[in-house]
């Protein structure tokens, strides 16, 4: 996995890259239960709120984690 990822060349380990992937779902998962609250209020409907945050998650950890 230290090849794969390239861990030394970035310095870096694989327990700053679990921290840093533990603190990204903790924050999405925040974001996942506020968002639709929040926007609910505006008169959208919570569950497409929540469908379309979560896809919109979904899509920018996956680009973040193959591309960055």
């Amino acid at each position: 996995m230290r090849n794969f990822f390239k861990f030394t060349e970035r310095n870096t380990s694989y327990k700053q890259e679990t921290l840093a992937g533990v603190t990204t779902f903790l924050s999405i998962a925040y974001i996942l239960v506020v968002n639709p609250l929040i926007l609910s209020q505006a008169g959208m409907d919570s569950g497409a709120v929540f469908t379309a945050t979560a896809l919109t998650a979904i899509i920018g950890t996956l680009l973040i984690g193959l591309l960055a």
